[in-house]
């Protein structure tokens, strides 16, 4: 999850950048055995589609189809799911994010940490129990149509941005190094993507999946112990990033408004990953394709180990860019344009005479790409066919032509995706809209779940109202702050850099001085609003979604079911309820005679009649 400042970078003004030479004449380039591993990457993950398509065991429903059949292994659905949330942007992004602001982002781990026993214990058991598809048949049972129509349509439009900006971030990477046109290398990764998930599935896609993460993880740890043999080792690493005090990882700060404190990255980004762990239709297909709970349980924390691992060597492959550019920032000396070009840039300078390792670095980026886009391909496939042909249509597809209508729909949507791509790269700023739209409509996603499953008083009418006030006020925060970062009026503080080293200097070094964190230059109230770290927007959409719910359910004053069912609560919180003292329970239900209770309108009785009948 790198932050949206450094994600805008990795897709504007990169095309100055030629990997034929760097600014003082440095020669590097692919050689053959970077392209063999490249093409070998990508055709065993075309290969594995084309198995479980047509040699693997035959798929005919749109359960063996979107779920695997329900019978993946542990390991699989684990590395799946962590790699359907490490992308491109996060390779290139966290890098440069250590290498800019400093390591405080690293104490997002603790945010996984967190999450995964909440996922586990709260939201869970009550997919597993349901068996859905699609997570958002929930809302309609919970709630009511209207309320699942809202919540997968805003899924949709995310993800259907959100993986032509994750495909086309890795392409400009590749064609940095290797000259490759752009659009050839989008070309390459959408055709190989949708051919394997639109034929093999979910089976193929976490399969896949698996082959892609050991590539990824094992591009960066080449990367990683190369650079630190160059660096001198971990002293010299962690000395240089010390002396310039980007070693920070308790910053306590608590204004809400520092882009990255303590208190955002763990607080605002465990919401923000329990948005991803929670709410997010590709996670919750994964948590069904297993066979048990406990597979889905144990799953859950070999990915929180992983995406702790991956997002550690990021960050130190960060510390050690700055060690080999610590005098020279090749940013200021116009040897790049835009930060996320500082780790292909440093691959190619320190690394490009090792064949073979700068075309392990690229395909370990098109790995984080073809994962996430796999996962959205079939999850979208998923949210089409339960939510909107079978749940807004009232359309009956037959269940023996499922699997064959699903890889139609799954190739439709890659299509989708892939002429977008084209579109969005000409929209500008709204591209950086759609960078932070994946907490914005996470966070709200996450509060109607939320909503439905801890509190039984909640209604329909309350959820509606909850989400597009929610919706309103975080869209409205994050253009008016995407506008303040684009025309100057906020700046955030970066971290020392210097070309006083340079061999060649091509500017001349501005004096360093200190900046306040945000600088804002009007004094209007709704300016204070764009302050905001963007990490808050999870938190912000989901207590909005919440409260605002749960007034308007108070007082349009009724259930849309006094006899809800019990499985669609979260069980932690019913067992709660149940042992709440008994004055409190007779407060709560106002008699004992409950069977016989008018519940045409809405009161804490009615709300808690489930509990006891």
């Amino acid at each position: 999850m790198a932050s949206p400042t450094i994600m805008t970078e990795i897709l504007y003004g990169v095309d100055n950048f030629s990997n034929d030479t760097d600014a003082c004449g440095n020669h590097n380039r692919f050689h053959w055995p970077d392209y063999v591993i490249l093409a070998v990457t990508l055709i065993i993950s075309a290969g594995i589609g084309l198995f479980y398509g047509c040699f693997g065991p035959k798929q005919k429903t749109a359960s063996d189809f979107l779920l695997g059949g329900s019978s993946m292994g542990t390991f699989p659905m684990a590395m799946s799911l962590a790699s359907s949330f490490i992308t491109a942007i996060e390779l290139l992004g966290n890098p440069a994010e250590m290498y800019v602001y400093g390591t405080q982002f690293w104490m997002t781990c603790i945010a996984f940490t967190l999450v995964i026993p909440i996922t586990s214990h709260f939201y869970l058991p009550v997919y597993r129990h349901l068996k859905l598809t699609s997570a958002y048949e929930y809302l309609e049972m919970r709630f009511n149509s209207y309320v699942r129509t809202y919540g997968a349509a805003m899924y949709m439009l995310q993800m259907i941005l959100y993986t032509s900006v994750a495909v086309y971030a890795p392409a400009l990477a590749l064609s940095h190094v290797t000259g490759l046109n752009t659009y050839i290398a989008v070309s390459c990764i959408y055709i190989v993507c949708i051919f394997y998930a639109s034929q093999g599935g979910m089976k193929a896609v976490m399969i896949t999946d698996t082959f892609q993460a050991a590539v990824l993880v094992g591009s960066i740890l080449v990367v990683l112990g190369v650079g630190d043999r160059m660096a001198g080792g971990s002293g010299v690493v962690w000395n240089h990033n010390s002396v310039s005090e980007r070693i920070e990882l308790f910053k306590m700060d608590p204004s809400p408004t520092v882009r990255h404190s303590f208190w955002s990255v763990v607080i605002g980004g465990t919401f923000y990953w329990l948005t991803m762990f929670c709410s997010n239709q590709a996670s919750v297909q994964k948590y069904l394709s297993v066979e048990s709970i406990t597979q889905a349980r144990q799953a859950l924390w070999v990915s929180c180990g992983g995406l702790i691992l991956i997002f550690t060597i990021n960050f130190y492959t960060g510390m050690i860019m700055y060690a080999a550019y610590h005098d020279c920032d090749p940013l200021k000396n116009s040897e790049i344009t835009a930060r996320d070009q500082l780790l292909p840039l440093y691959v190619m300078t320190y690394m490009g005479h090792l064949q073979g390792v700068p075309g392990l670095f690229v395909a370990g980026i098109f790995s984080a790409s073809l994962g996430t886009v796999a996962s959205a391909l079939n999850s979208l496939t998923a949210v089409m066919v339960k939510d909107f042909i079978h749940g807004a249509l009232k359309w009956e597809l037959p269940e023996q032509q499922g699997a064959k209508i699903g890889k139609w729909i799954s190739f439709i949507f890659g299509l989708l995706s892939f002429g977008l791509v084209f579109v969005v790269e000409q929209m500008g700023s709204v591209l950086q809209i759609a960078l932070s739209f994946n907490g914005m409509v996470g966070g709200i996603t996450l509060g109607l779940f939320s909503l439905g499953m801890f509190f039984p008083w909640s209604n329909s009418k309350g959820a509606l109202c909850g989400a597009a006030i929610a919706t309103g006020l975080v869209v409205w925060i994050g253009i008016g702050t995407q506008i303040a970062l684009a025309s100057g009026v906020i700046v955030y503080e970066e971290k020392f850099t210097t070309v006083s080293g340079c061999a060649c200097e091509n500017v001349t070094e501005v004096p360093y001085t200190t900046l306040p964190d945000v600088q804002i230059q009007e004094t209007r109230w709704w300016l204070e609003l764009y302050k905001l770290s963007y990490l808050w927007y999870s938190l912000l959409g989901f207590l909005t979604t919440i409260i605002v719910g749960l007034v308007f359910s108070i007082l349009t004053g009724s259930l849309d079911s006094c006899h809800l069912d019990e499985d669609l609560m979260s069980p932690p919180v019913k067992r709660l309820l149940e042992s709440l003292p008994s004055n409190i329970k007779r407060m709560l239900r106002l008699s004992e005679e409950v069977r016989g209770f008018d519940c045409s309108r809405w009161t804490p009785v009615c709300a808690l009649k489930f509990i006891y009948p």
